[in-house]
């Protein structure tokens, strides 16, 4: 019995510490789109933010938080994400052109 007792807990902490490190690889990742057009930048900084995300082996967990602020003619949108490491950093050229390989 005290056996089984030392086996449970010892299981119970591997789990713990596990689950502790896997959520130690999230990180909030940031990217800012300017266009134009509000549209545009909204498009421009959501579409960036997936591919940066995508390009950095990534995952991301929870909503999208964009913010725009139009300067006369321009307009620049910051977006935001949580993201979890899931994989190996994928080859990107900037934000908008990944390779799937």
């Amino acid at each position: 019995m005290r056996f089984l007792k030392q086996t449970l807990a010892a299981t119970a902490m591997t789990l713990m510490l596990s689950a502790t490190a896997h959520a130690a690889d999230c990180r909030r990742v940031s990217v800012e789109g300017q266009a134009l057009g509000y549209s545009v930048a909204e498009l421009f900084s959501k579409n960036g933010l997936k591919n940066t995300i995508y390009g950095q082996g990534r995952e991301g967990r929870g909503p999208v938080k964009t913010t725009c602020k139009t300067d006369g003619a321009m307009t620049t949108c910051h977006s935001s994400q949580m993201a979890c490491k899931v994989g190996d950093e994928k080859l990107c050229l900037g934000a908008w052109l990944c390779s799937p390989l």
